[in-house]
């Protein structure tokens, strides 16, 4: 029997203050709003849609019998993958118990990043399809006028969300497979005026396997270093076979020129930037066939970075090495703990750490020398040294 309005505002007024009935934000799956409990703190609850479970079931088979249609009319497109990751990812985003399980495990594993806020979960408020969290405000991460408004440092955000999901990908493992830019919000915290990104929706997440994740890394620190053989033997490894050139260029967003240089050494340009978008298009049955053949996790993987790439387009910082310098650490750390984790020699664990230390050290002087170089006193030193040898 449905319940009247009147008794179900009853029982809302048992729980908060106020309620608004007007959604703060909605999606395909659910909708929020902004709600005041007795003590007085400020909550956003989020409310599945009543038909969406149902509904859920549905478009799946909707779209496994178009996408067999449509690989039925051209043999070349294979993308039945996104049937299988529907299937597979669909009820956990219905869950939100297991949102709020996501949330907590990523807020403890990032604690040390002091710019990163999740909103905090009211599980006595929660059911699988209501969720009561802390309510957060704050621009979306792509919007740059809300960032100069508010006094936030482009170049920091973009440094930090770097930082963020180098940690998650390479070291811990455990990754947010959705941060598009409602998801990830910017803000100067209230109580310190410091700027904080937002974390949201934790409905989807990845745990990579430990194989997949140190291939990743070699396979990253390879392309950052212009290492052809590694780029190959790594990307081979991730089961991109014969096609991994077109492997490096998906993953990266650059030529394969570009990969053959190092990437972090040559910078992104507009001309570059056409050539990816119009080979996109050419390459488009082997692009199927790649993604085909990758483990699946790589699949949201590439979402992530792509995604990623977008936000650094729009806030305009894609030219900035932090993001491989950050990645350079990440993959740094991740590969050390691991060769410390197959050794029971004290002697080979501090061989080791002494080494990732070395190694860590010369990225941060790398770092240093790019901020010199970028700074007013490189531009003076480099005057100084043109004067120097003009008059010899």
């Amino acid at each position: 029997m449905q319940q009247s309005p009147e008794s179900l505002i009853d029982k809302l007024s048992d729980l908060f203050i106020t309620f608004d009935e007007s959604p703060h934000g909605a999606a395909s799956l659910a909708q929020v709003h902004k709600a005041v409990l007795h003590d007085g703190r400020t909550v956003a609850v989020k409310v599945q849609h009543p038909k969406v479970q149902a509904q859920s079931s549905k478009d799946i088979v909707v779209m496994e019998v178009l996408l067999n249609v449509v690989h039925w009319l051209f043999p070349d497109f294979a993308f039945m993958w996104l049937v299988e990751e529907a299937k597979k990812n669909m009820p956990l985003e219905l869950d939100f118990l297991n949102e709020g399980r996501n949330a907590e495990k990523l807020a403890a594993m990032l604690a040390h990043f002091p710019w990163l806020k999740v909103p905090k979960i009211h599980w006595e408020l929660s059911t699988r399809r209501i969720l009561t969290m802390e309510f957060v405000e704050g621009g979306q991460v792509n919007d740059r006028n809300y960032m100069k408004t508010h006094g936030i440092n482009v170049n920091e955000i973009s440094e930090n969300l770097g930082k963020m999901y180098s940690e998650m990908i390479f070291v811990q493992g455990f990754v947010h497979c959705d941060p598009h830019p409602g998801n990830v919000l910017v803000r100067k915290c209230p109580k310190t005026n410091k700027t904080e990104i937002v974390l949201l929706d934790h409905g989807l997440y990845q745990t990579l396997h430990p194989n997949i994740r140190l291939d990743y890394c070699r396979l990253w620190q390879s392309l950052i270093k212009g290492d052809l053989q590694g780029i190959e033997k790594y990307s081979r490894r991730l089961g991109a076979g014969e096609l991994y050139p077109l492997f490096a260029c998906v993953l990266t967003a650059r030529s394969w020129t570009s990969v053959n240089t190092g990437i972090s050494n040559t910078p992104v340009t507009h001309t570059e930037d056409v050539e990816i978008r119009t080979n996109a298009a050419n390459y488009l049955p082997q692009i199927s066939d790649l993604l085909n053949r990758v483990p699946r996790q790589m699949l949201l993987l590439l979402k992530t970075n792509d995604l990623l790439r977008g936000i650094e387009s729009t806030l305009q910082t894609r030219h900035s090495s932090s993001s491989f310098i950050n990645m350079s650490r990440c993959c740094t750390r991740a590969l050390a703990r691991h060769k410390r984790s197959k050794t029971q020699s004290r002697v080979r664990r501090l061989q080791i750490t002494l080494s990732e230390s070395l190694t860590l050290c010369q990225i941060s002087l790398y770092e240093l020398f790019l901020w010199v170089n970028g700074s007013r006193l490189g531009g003076w030193l480099r005057s100084l040294l043109g004067c120097f040898h003009f008059t010899h």
